[in-house]
Protein backbone atom coordinates (compact mmCIF):
# COMPACT_ATOMS: atom_id res chain seq x y z
CA UNK A 1 0.00 0.00 0.00
CA UNK A 2 1.37 3.26 -0.89
CA UNK A 3 2.57 5.73 1.81
CA UNK A 4 -1.03 8.55 2.03
CA UNK A 5 -0.14 12.35 2.27
CA UNK A 6 -2.00 15.25 4.00
CA UNK A 7 -1.38 18.24 1.71
CA UNK A 8 -1.43 21.44 3.54
CA UNK A 9 0.19 25.34 2.50
CA UNK A 10 2.61 26.43 4.98
CA UNK A 11 4.74 29.49 4.36
CA UNK A 12 2.55 29.90 1.23
CA UNK A 13 4.25 26.34 -0.23
CA UNK A 14 2.16 23.16 -0.88
CA UNK A 15 3.59 20.63 1.19
CA UNK A 16 3.20 17.28 1.98
CA UNK A 17 3.14 15.68 5.40
CA UNK A 18 2.83 11.93 6.38
CA UNK A 19 -0.65 11.00 6.84
CA UNK A 20 0.58 8.42 9.50
CA UNK A 21 1.55 11.08 11.80
CA UNK A 22 -1.80 13.04 11.59
CA UNK A 23 -4.30 12.42 14.38
CA UNK A 24 -6.63 14.79 12.87
CA UNK A 25 -7.27 18.04 11.00
CA UNK A 26 -8.96 21.15 13.28
CA UNK A 27 -10.17 24.53 12.74
CA UNK A 28 -9.33 26.42 15.72
CA UNK A 29 -11.34 29.33 17.01
CA UNK A 30 -8.71 31.65 19.84
CA UNK A 31 -5.75 30.76 21.77
CA UNK A 32 -4.90 31.07 25.24
CA UNK A 33 -1.49 32.63 26.25
CA UNK A 34 0.90 30.25 26.72
CA UNK A 35 3.39 32.50 28.99
CA UNK A 36 7.17 31.88 28.76
CA UNK A 37 6.41 29.55 26.24
CA UNK A 38 9.45 29.33 23.05
CA UNK A 39 8.63 31.88 19.99
CA UNK A 40 6.86 29.32 18.11
CA UNK A 41 4.55 28.40 20.29
CA UNK A 42 1.15 30.20 19.62
CA UNK A 43 -1.04 29.71 22.83
CA UNK A 44 -2.79 26.67 24.22
CA UNK A 45 -6.23 25.40 22.80
CA UNK A 46 -8.83 22.75 23.78
CA UNK A 47 -10.01 19.95 21.91
CA UNK A 48 -12.26 16.89 22.75
CA UNK A 49 -11.42 17.75 26.46
CA UNK A 50 -7.46 17.75 26.03
CA UNK A 51 -4.74 21.00 26.00
CA UNK A 52 -3.15 21.01 23.05
CA UNK A 53 0.34 23.29 22.66
CA UNK A 54 -0.18 25.19 19.21
CA UNK A 55 3.05 25.57 17.62
CA UNK A 56 2.82 28.57 14.85
CA UNK A 57 3.92 26.73 11.56
CA UNK A 58 5.51 30.20 10.29
CA UNK A 59 7.06 30.43 13.36
CA UNK A 60 9.00 27.32 13.35
CA UNK A 61 10.49 28.09 9.61
CA UNK A 62 11.28 31.23 11.21
CA UNK A 63 9.14 32.89 8.64
CA UNK A 64 6.83 35.02 10.52
CA UNK A 65 4.26 34.71 12.44
CA UNK A 66 0.91 32.95 11.43
CA UNK A 67 -2.51 35.55 12.16
CA UNK A 68 -6.28 35.45 12.37
CA UNK A 69 -8.43 33.92 14.80
CA UNK A 70 -9.37 30.83 13.11
CA UNK A 71 -7.27 29.04 11.81
CA UNK A 72 -6.40 25.36 9.98
CA UNK A 73 -4.36 22.66 12.33
CA UNK A 74 -2.93 19.22 12.03
CA UNK A 75 -2.99 17.74 14.68
CA UNK A 76 0.06 15.73 15.62
CA UNK A 77 1.04 13.92 18.91
CA UNK A 78 4.69 13.95 19.96
CA UNK A 79 6.72 12.59 22.77
CA UNK A 80 3.74 11.80 24.48
CA UNK A 81 1.98 15.11 24.31
CA UNK A 82 -0.55 16.22 21.53
CA UNK A 83 0.20 18.82 19.71
CA UNK A 84 -1.59 21.39 17.07
CA UNK A 85 0.28 22.96 14.08
CA UNK A 86 -1.05 25.85 12.27
CA UNK A 87 -0.83 25.85 8.59
CA UNK A 88 -2.38 28.42 6.55
CA UNK A 89 -4.80 25.43 4.79
CA UNK A 90 -5.37 21.75 4.98
CA UNK A 91 -5.76 20.61 1.24
CA UNK A 92 -6.29 16.64 0.73
CA UNK A 93 -5.25 13.73 1.93
CA UNK A 94 -3.43 11.94 -1.51
CA UNK A 95 -1.44 8.84 -2.42
CA UNK A 96 2.20 8.98 -2.85
CA UNK A 97 3.71 7.67 -5.88
CA UNK A 98 6.67 6.61 -5.06
CA UNK A 99 9.52 6.93 -1.96
CA UNK A 100 10.63 10.15 -0.58
CA UNK A 101 13.92 11.01 -2.16
CA UNK A 102 16.54 13.63 -0.87
CA UNK A 103 16.30 17.26 -1.70
CA UNK A 104 18.86 18.27 -4.60
CA UNK A 105 19.01 21.60 -3.89
CA UNK A 106 19.49 23.61 -0.20
CA UNK A 107 15.61 24.64 0.44
CA UNK A 108 16.10 27.52 3.19
CA UNK A 109 17.30 27.31 6.85
CA UNK A 110 13.81 26.67 8.05
CA UNK A 111 13.09 23.98 5.16
CA UNK A 112 15.91 22.49 5.38
CA UNK A 113 15.66 21.53 9.25
CA UNK A 114 11.94 19.98 8.73
CA UNK A 115 12.67 18.47 5.13
CA UNK A 116 12.34 14.59 4.99
CA UNK A 117 12.86 14.93 1.49
CA UNK A 118 10.61 15.23 -1.97
CA UNK A 119 7.72 13.12 -2.83
CA UNK A 120 5.97 12.59 -6.17
CA UNK A 121 1.93 12.53 -5.98
CA UNK A 122 -0.78 12.60 -8.34
CA UNK A 123 2.19 13.69 -10.73
CA UNK A 124 3.01 16.66 -8.85
CA UNK A 125 6.51 16.88 -6.32
CA UNK A 126 6.21 18.00 -2.97
CA UNK A 127 8.23 18.91 0.29
CA UNK A 128 7.49 16.26 2.41
CA UNK A 129 7.91 17.97 5.85
CA UNK A 130 8.56 16.45 8.94
CA UNK A 131 5.99 17.54 11.88
CA UNK A 132 7.84 16.25 14.89
CA UNK A 133 10.87 19.07 13.37
CA UNK A 134 8.56 21.57 13.30
CA UNK A 135 7.22 20.73 16.84
CA UNK A 136 10.68 20.94 18.14
CA UNK A 137 10.74 24.67 16.45
CA UNK A 138 14.06 26.22 15.99
CA UNK A 139 17.60 25.68 17.17
CA UNK A 140 18.05 27.60 20.56
CA UNK A 141 20.27 30.41 20.05
CA UNK A 142 22.97 31.62 22.55
CA UNK A 143 22.65 34.77 24.28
Amino acid sequence: MAELLLIARLAGRRVAFPAADVEAVVELEGLSPAPRALPHVAGLSALRSRVLTVIDGLAALEAGRTEGCTQDAIVVPSGGHTYALLVEEVEDVIEASAAPVPAKAPLGAGWDRVSLGMIEAEEELFLLIDPHQLIAGPPARAA
